[in-house]
């Protein structure tokens, strides 16, 4: 395999914005995208962006549907170089925290750790439980990347999109893939 392959899921939680983003600039490079949609991820979809399902489906090279446990991704033997789970709900989380691998969404984020690939989830929930802290711990213990959708007001965003942009850098950072959506801190001088 030539370039990278990367799993972007995107749950029902609130910030659908953030998953397409990210599609988007996956999308400019040539890095091969798996796509799963969890169904409250569609409902979000529909009731925060202008976007359709079918758009955003067509930004990722192959889609999966959620409930397919049989498609490539489930599978530890199918390479790929990462996932992002992007918002992610508290349910999601919980359950790839406990090893409940439920649908697609889980089961991926499972083979990720048993495999020892780059786990991305930015979780998108506040203010926070401690529940929801122990379950973020004990996946940050298990080497999953804990980004939460916070703004660096370094960059003096200027609108939505600034905020999102750094947000999608700071995974593209975390994938080891190059960008230039934001400016990055070079001291004060």
């Amino acid at each position: 395999m030539n370039s990278k392959r990367i799993v972007v899921a995107i749950t029902g939680a609130s910030g659908a914005i953030l998953g397409i983003r990210l599609l988007e600039e996956l999308s400019c490079r040539e890095i091969e995208t798996h796509l799963v949609l969890s169904k409250w991820a569609e409902h979000t979809i529909e009731l925060e962006t202008d976007y359709t399902i079918e758009q955003v489906k067509a930004l990722a090279d192959v889609y999966h549907p959620s409930d397919d446990l049989a498609a490539s991704i489930s599978s530890g033997s199918f390479h790929t170089d990462g996932m992002v789970i992007i918002p992610c709900s508290m349910k999601t989380l919980s359950a790839i925290a406990c090893g409940f691998s439920y649908n697609l969404i889980t089961r991926a984020a499972d083979v990720m750790l048993k495999e020892h690939r780059r786990l991305i989830i930015v979780p998108r929930e506040t203010p926070l439980s401690v529940i929801h802290l122990q379950n973020m711990y004990s996946l940050s213990k298990m080497g999953v990347v804990i980004l939460p959708p916070c703004i660096g007001f370094y960059t003096k965003p200027k609108t939505l999109s600034d905020v999102i942009n750094h947000l999608v850098g700071k995974i593209l950072d975390t994938l080891e893939i190059e960008h230039n959506l934001f400016t990055r801190w070079n001291g004060t001088h």
